[in-house]
């Protein structure tokens, strides 16, 4: 049974006095500072957040965790106003722009507004020139109208603007490119090998069968599967996990930083890993051959994948082969192959798992993974759709059989009474009023929704996603149905995972590239092993990673965005044929059907069409004279005007629009004709 739905942005009963509180009562919260200068302090179960003067900012940037304290009487217009007495976290300590020198100083005039020029001692500069682009580490934040001051840590090759965006994007969304020297001893100072110690404290697995599937240029193999009959029908299921707990230890600078990060960064040319690389793709990886130290998921599983025990401990194992998916899927299809016995049977226990989930509640929203192909300079030169194939699905249903176990398995804990604090991962029921748009949109084409429950709510969006298969409304209604849902995040709230239809679930299974898989890891050892591990900063730690992990997807949706225009800038003036896939008041998106490329068309080229205006509840653009409809899921054709990589933006507008489409292209293609001299190479067209 689902446990009920809390608001959190509710404020609670305690929070009614305090805002209407007199000057003086200290906040803490996280300070989103506007264009104009102006600060606001967002602070959980107030409504309304605290306004801070630009001169009562002291030091704090947009996205540091702050102390504010309220100023006179408490309100301003409805507002309490405040000033920041003490910056708790910073968001960022990296910053990109040009380098200012003359002979007696040096100052970043950064790439984003809303900074302050960062003062650079002119032995800090690590070789930079004036006005080279170049990163720069914050080592004093000034105050008192001071400006903070730092030093250059990296200096970006202006003749490879890939490399200088790519890096951008990482140090704008508040990820170091490179590890302090403190982490990288500690790390130089860790055990190349498995000692016999080690060893006899833990269950011995490496006479068992066992493998890796993995991405085909995947390094880091932080999971690995082992078979092995037991007696007629039932079968010993284990999931390796690598104990990179036993590497990274709390206190440590090495921790202190995968904290910090919390999480890797995957873009189109590179991964910006949490863990260095000698333990991420050395010490932790699963490799063939080789013994290993994991935390592992053993089950017991028995005819129909009915799960019988489980045991749940620190291992050492030793894996027989490292698969690619394509391999294994390849063995899926044809029955034959290296060990395919094994992974027959793994893959049809996988497909009875994937089967009874969504019998009981999983909601089945496919998705495409969309890769550009990249040559040797990292220029895309063509695009991959990547399907959720049978192969993928074998990893993916024994990963989620292992969190969701050791999720139970926690949830159940009981230390003088009361249930240890865990980092949960959940994921909330759909919001009503999205869900009340959706539900009337999705009723259009025919499709009705049972709002009683919310069982009633996942059974009614997988019988629309059934029924919806190869017809011309599929992906408006999948796309906005996954818009309709709530975002899953880290917290020791455990409501369940919607999503999922799991009462309990956790994140085990990734530890060497999320750092709440580490939490989960050490507060399982320490209860396995009789130890106390009470973190009353847990809920903190839950919010900071939850906050790292929406970083990180917004740097891969920058990258991403960044590799689609440096691919369409190639089809200046061609057309395509594309479907609308969001809808504004100011225009709509248009993502191209065979490259998945999306650009703006915008209201202003709509004019001699129509005046038009949005309808929230239609998703469409609307002509008052004509009500001709530009909806989402419309199929349109349009024309590349133009693409920016400074601005990772494509303009397109409609083909044969309202004003020759050669002159639209002779206008905006003058804005790109700079990005494109300084590339190197001769840019390809798509096969």
């Amino acid at each position: 049974m689902r446990k009920q739905k809390k608001d959190r942005n509710k404020p609670k009963a305690k929070d009614k006095k305090s805002r209407e509180a007199p000057g003086g009562k200290t906040y803490t919260g996280i300070v989103d500072i506007a264009r104009s200068g102006m600060g606001f302090v967002v602070v959980d179960g107030l409504e309304k957040d605290i306004r801070v003067h630009p001169g009562r900012l002291r030091s704090a940037l947009d996205g540091d965790e702050v102390r504010v304290k309220i100023q006179g009487g408490g309100k301003s217009s409805g507002r309490m106003e405040g000033e920041i007495t003490e910056v708790l976290r910073r968001s960022k300590t990296d910053f990109t722009g040009k380098l200012e020198l003359s002979k007696e100083f040096a100052f970043l005039l950064p790439d984003k507004e809303g900074i302050p020029d960062i003062y650079l001692p002119l032995d800090s500069l690590n070789g930079a020139r004036h006005g080279d682009q170049i990163v720069v580490h914050i080592t004093h934040w000034g105050g008192q109208g001071r400006r903070p001051s730092g030093t250059v840590t990296a200096v970006l090759d202006k003749t490879n603007l890939n490399d200088t965006a790519m890096k951008g994007i990482l140090v704008e969304n508040g990820f170091p490119l490179s590890f302090p020297t403190e982490v990288m001893k500690e790390v130089l100072a860790l055990p190349e090998t498995v000692s016999k110690a080690e060893t006899a404290r833990r269950k011995d697995f490496r006479e068992v069968f066992t493998v890796t599937i993995d991405p085909v240029d995947a390094k880091d193999f932080d999971d690995a599967i082992s078979i092995r009959s037991l007696r007629r029908g039932v079968y010993e299921i284990g999931i390796h996990i690598a104990d990179v707990s036993h590497y990274v230890l709390p206190g440590t600078a090495l921790d202190e930083e995968a904290y910090k990060r919390a999480t890797s960064v995957y873009l189109a040319d590179r991964v910006l890993p949490m863990l260095p690389e000698k333990i991420s793709n050395e010490l932790c990886s699963l490799r063939p051959h080789e013994d290993k130290l994991a935390f592992s998921a053993v089950f017991e599983i028995g005819a129909k994948a009915a799960v019988r025990n489980c045991w749940i401990g620190r291992t050492v194992i030793h894996s027989n082969h490292r698969f690619t998916y394509e391999e294994v899927q390849d063995i899926v299809e044809t029955g034959k192959g290296l060990h395919s016995k094994e992974l027959l049977l793994l893959n049809d226990i996988s497909q009875q798992l994937r089967s009874r989930r969504f019998e009981q509640g999983a909601i089945n929203f496919s998705s495409q993974e969309v890769r550009f192909q990249l040559d040797e300079d990292a220029v895309p030169v063509g695009v991959v759709i990547k399907e959720n194939k049978e192969a993928h699905q074998l990893i993916e249903e024994l990963m989620l059989l292992a969190n969701k176990t050791v999720a139970e398995y926690a949830a159940k804990i009981r230390v003088q009474g009361q249930e240890i604090p865990f980092p949960y991962r959940v994921h909330d029921v759909p919001d009503e009023e999205k869900l009340k748009l959706f539900t009337a949109f999705a009723a259009k084409f025919g499709y009705k929704f049972d709002v009683s429950s919310p069982q009633s709510i996942a059974r009614s969006f997988n019988e629309m996603l059934e029924k919806v298969r190869g017809r011309a409304e599929q992906h408006v209604l999948e796309q906005l149905g996954i818009r309709t849902m709530s975002k899953a995040v880290y917290t020791t709230e455990n409501i369940g995972h919607y999503g999922l239809g799991f009462g309990n679930y956790c994140h085990f299974t990734s530890p060497i590239r999320r750092y709440p898989d580490v939490l989960v890891h050490r507060i399982i050892a320490a209860h396995l092993e009789k130890q106390e591990l009470a973190d009353r900063q847990l809920e903190k730690k839950c919010r900071h990673c939850s906050e790292r992990e929406r970083k990180a997807m917004d740097a891969e949706r920058a990258a991403n965005k960044y590799k689609q225009v440096e691919y369409m800038q190639q089809f200046i003036g061609e057309e395509f044929d594309g479907v609308i896939s969001g809808v504004a008041h100011f225009g709509f998106w248009v993502e191209t059907v065979d490259s998945k490329c999306e650009g703006m068309v915008g209201i202003a080229d709509l004019q001699e069409l129509d005046d038009f205006v949005y309808s929230d509840t239609e998703y469409a653009l609307i002509g008052s004279r004509t009500h001709k409809r530009f909806r989402m899921g419309d199929t349109v054709r349009i024309q590349v005007a133009a693409a920016s990589l400074e601005k990772r933006q494509l303009d397109y507008v409609l083909a044969g629009g309202t004003e020759p489409a050669a002159n639209k292209k002779e206008i905006r293609n003058a804005s790109t004709d700079k990005e494109k001299k300084g590339r190197k190479g001769k840019r390809r067209k798509a096969s």
